[in-house]
């Protein structure tokens, strides 16, 4: 292949593309660069559609390799190996990107990778390894429809900013990542201070715009290199089996489509693909045509009455009006030692949530190009296949797990407090014991339920919602609010918002279909703030605010502000001195670099000590203020008095009116005194008088 290069300019930065110098041997490779950040993205496909199967097996992996930073892992195992939590995000949103453009009845075994090998804070990979990998896919012959582009969008003084630094996302209020082609949307996630509906909108526009900017440039680059598509694979179903199969089962599956409950609509569906089956004798000599053909069929068919149902007669398979919710009940504090808990319950989804307050030894560790850190609140989402009455696997999370978790925390994120304000540590459970739609939006509910029924002050608790569409060919369409799993799964949209009455803080959107105006976005925005403002109202009801107090089971904590220069003091060398206050108190205690320090125990005498012990290593010694000292050694020329943690001298000419002779007549070693500061030298020697607090006497 022969090396090509190309570039083209988004917001006054370069990005190259190059292909035919590294990885020559998959279906498509580039390598892509912008500034100082470089990634290799590769995609490959198997070279026979993989027998039995009616959908696109697509693999997709993005990982950065430390060295891309000059680092290297800071634990035992040096070399990457399984995915960190961040990757599989990056690597779900690769996927959501680019799986509605591959052509219709293309199931070969497709597999897309990318690589990290330079980093550059400028210029952040993981919207930059989606353009790489749209572009491998477009130059290759894998039947891709066209290239997408991909921008991050941030909101900086009511500006938007077109793929921000890292710095700069860390000032904006907004965190938005949009994909799309040249002509529509087709995948959203971004999180929000609580930005208004137009606002949205408007960086979705802006985003499309510079979206266009990136199509244009992969698709001059594959005019240089581009291979000719393969389309021999593709797999076509004859339009009569799709007729044959509607004559027989319409009426089994429109019966099935009425029936509300969802284990029963469920049992009736397989029941009438029995049928179905033994009508056209399938897995018999005699079968009209495969179980593969059967199976396409049958969900064209499915899906086609439901989404006639929707649009020309108004009737959802539930039977609820397109901007109806479902019933929701709400209860709070379930269980006696959790420090607070929730079950919120809509339709058939229904979430367990449980939070805990701690201090920073609870608080996530994690470690990335940027370096280690600690995430202070954090949620974690378990999905057991009881809850939608299955046998199934149960372990370590999976990618959907990380990712409806990661939605629901960077949901409730906006609305916690401040950490001066609240200096604990939270963790949060969200434990689905039912779903039919929408467990993640379940989960910010439960959870804000949770953490006000913990007592975390929340600046303004917040509700989510589902949102779906159904769109056919003349561009007819209804937004159905609160979707349940039938209609996500044969419909065109799953838009997923959150927030309150006045504000959204997270919005994901998955798109099956391109033709998504800005019309269809503005109204589903507007239906789903109905919504979710009808869902808050709800929880509200039953907790109209956060508890005045924490659990009394929670931990306490203090926070003491030192100044940073005494962080050396109280840590001691070694670490001697922070350990013997934890060794005396049962304390645990952090210390940022700033000068907070956090002290954490059950037992308030306990946190009182550590706190004491504190402020006296760290208090500074003010001339002409009195204190309460204790005396440490006396010496014939003047007593050494211990003020918090420091010594001074009071002189022997400073300890009476009158003449001394012997000083251990009137004082012994620990004796209170009290002492006045007369001067601390530029060596730190304190020099005090006690007889200025005494009454002169004649």
């Amino acid at each position: 292949m022969q090396h090509t290069r190309h570039s083209f300019n988004l917001n006054g930065k370069e990005i190259i593309l190059e292909t035919g110098k590294i990885a020559r041997q998959a279906n498509g490779s580039v390598l892509l660069h912008a500034g100082d950040t470089t990634i290799l993205s590769t995609a490959c496909a198997a070279k026979q559609p993989m027998e039995d199967v009616d959908f696109l097996p697509l693999k997709v992996d993005y990982q950065e390799k430390f060295s891309s930073a000059g680092k290297t892992l800071g634990g035992f195992i040096k070399r990457e190996g399984r995915l960190s939590t961040k990757e599989i995000l990056i690597s779900r949103l690769i996927d959501r990107s680019i799986r509605p453009l591959f052509i219709d009845g293309y199931y070969q075994d497709t597999q897309v990778l990318s690589y990290v090998y330079s980093y550059d804070p400028l210029n952040k990979p993981d919207v930059l390894s989606i353009i790489s990998i749209s572009a491998a896919l477009t130059i290759s012959d894998i039947p891709f429809i066209k290239p997408i582009g991909a921008v991050r969008v941030g909101y900086i003084n009511e500006e938007f900013i077109i793929n921000p630094t890292e710095e700069e996302v860390k000032k904006s209020s907004l965190d938005l990542l949009i994909a799309g082609s040249n002509d529509a949307i087709l995948m959203i996630e971004g999180f929000c201070n609580f930005l208004s509906e137009e606002q949205v909108l408007k960086a979705i526009e802006i985003g499309h715009e510079a979206i266009k900017v990136i199509c244009h440039g992969i698709s001059e680059f594959a005019k240089k290199c581009g291979k000719e598509k393969n389309l021999e694979g593709l797999y076509k179903i004859d339009q009569s089996i799709i007729n044959d199969v509607s004559e027989f089962s319409t009426p089994l599956i429109l019966e099935a489509l009425s029936i509300k409950e969802k284990k029963l609509r469920e049992k009736t569906f397989d029941e009438t693909l029995s049928k179905v089956k033994e009508e056209f004798k399938i897995g018999t000599d005699d079968q009209k045509f495969s179980l593969k053909d059967l199976n396409i069929a049958f969900k064209k068919v499915s899906s086609n009455l439901m989404r006639d149902m929707i649009l020309n007669k108004n009737i959802r398979i539930d039977g609820r009006t397109t901007t109806e919710i479902r019933p929701i009940s709400v209860e709070t504090a379930l269980f006696g030692k959790t420090h607070g808990s929730a079950l919120f319950t809509r339709g058939e989804t229904q979430a367990i949530a449980v939070c805990t307050l701690g201090g920073e030894t609870m608080a996530q560790k994690y470690e990335d190009l940027h370096g280690e850190g600690l995430q202070r609140f954090y949620l974690q989402y378990y999905f057991p296949p009881f809850s939608v009455g299955e046998v199934g696997r149960s372990g370590p999370p999976g990618r959907r797990e990380l990712g409806h978790g990661n939605l629901a925390e960077r949901a409730i994120l906006a609305s916690l407090p401040e950490q001066k304000d609240f200096p604990y540590t939270i963790r949060l459970e969200s434990n689905i014991t039912e779903s039919n739609g929408s467990s993640s939006m379940a989960s910010v509910c439960g959870g804000s339920l949770a953490l006000m029924d913990a007592g975390v002050p929340l600046k303004r608790p917040v509700s989510g919602i589902a949102m779906g569409l159904i769109l056919d060919e003349s561009q007819k369409y209804s937004i159905l609010s609160d979707i349940i799993g039938a209609e996500d799964a044969l419909g065109d949209m799953d838009f997923k918002i959150t927030g309150d009455d006045t504000g959204i803080t997270a919005f994901q959107m998955d798109i099956k279909v391109e033709g998504i105006t800005t019309e269809i976005m503005k109204k589903a925005l507007d239906q789903a703030k109905e919504g979710r403002i009808h869902i808050l109202k709800k929880m509200l009801e039953v907790c109209p605010k956060s508890k005045d107090q924490i659990s009394t089971h929670a931990p306490k904590i203090e926070t003491i502000q030192i100044n940073p220069s005494k962080i050396g003091i109280v840590i001691g060398p070694g670490g001697k001195q922070i350990r013997s206050i934890i060794e005396e108190t049962n304390v645990e205690m952090d210390i940022s670099n700033d000068g907070l320090v956090s002290i954490v125990s059950s037992d308030q005498n306990a946190l009182n000590r550590a706190k004491e012990i504190v402020l006296d290593l760290t208090a500074e010694v003010e001339i002409g203020k009195t204190y309460h000292g204790k005396v440490t050694s006396i010496k014939p020329f003047g007593l050494f008095v211990k003020i918090f943690s420091k010594e001074g001298l009071c002189h022997i000419s400073e300890i009476s009116h009158s003449r001394i002779e012997n000083i251990n007549d009137f004082f012994k070693e620990g004796d209170p005194i009290e002492v006045k500061v007369l001067d601390v030298n530029d060596r730190g020697q304190i020099k005090l008088s006690h007889k200025v607090l005494l009454k002169q006497t004649d």
